[in-house]
């Protein structure tokens, strides 16, 4: 069996997708991850795509699996933290925010911990987020 030509595939996705193509473009995104289960941009490609489509559940998946591959980087978390919450998951996903302060770098994730603390001072207040 021949090596799939990873590159080739997520750039394929990247045109299913944007073609409105999504279950195809959700497909070529699987092959890469069954052979790249780490691989950020089809990861990241995957969750975006669960998420738009209200699938809240799958997109949870794939960014917990985002965070625990690079659990300081603002991006992921954020998206898992609007996933959560998407499903109600309140806890989780003040927990989540819990989790990302404890480890991000307070520099580079400035922009990510601020949107924490507005989100933080929402709750707080009893706004909606």
């Amino acid at each position: 069996m021949m090596p799939l030509d990873i590159e080739n595939i997520l750039n394929n996705a990247r045109s299913l997708a944007e073609q409105e193509k999504k279950e195809e473009a959700q497909m070529c995104l699987l092959a890469v991850l069954k052979e790249e289960p780490d691989n950020i941009s089809a990861l990241l490609m995957l969750g975006g795509a669960y998420f738009v489509e209200n699938n809240f559940k799958e997109a949870r998946i794939v960014f917990e699996r985002l965070v625990s591959i690079e659990p300081g980087v603002g991006q992921y978390s954020i998206a898992l933290f609007n996933a959560l919450w998407r499903l109600q998951n309140v806890e989780e996903a003040l927990e989540e925010i819990r989790r990302f302060i404890a480890v991000a770098d307070k520099v580079a994730e400035k922009e990510t911990l601020e949107q924490y603390v507005s989100i933080l001072k929402s709750i707080e207040t009893g706004k909606a987020v």
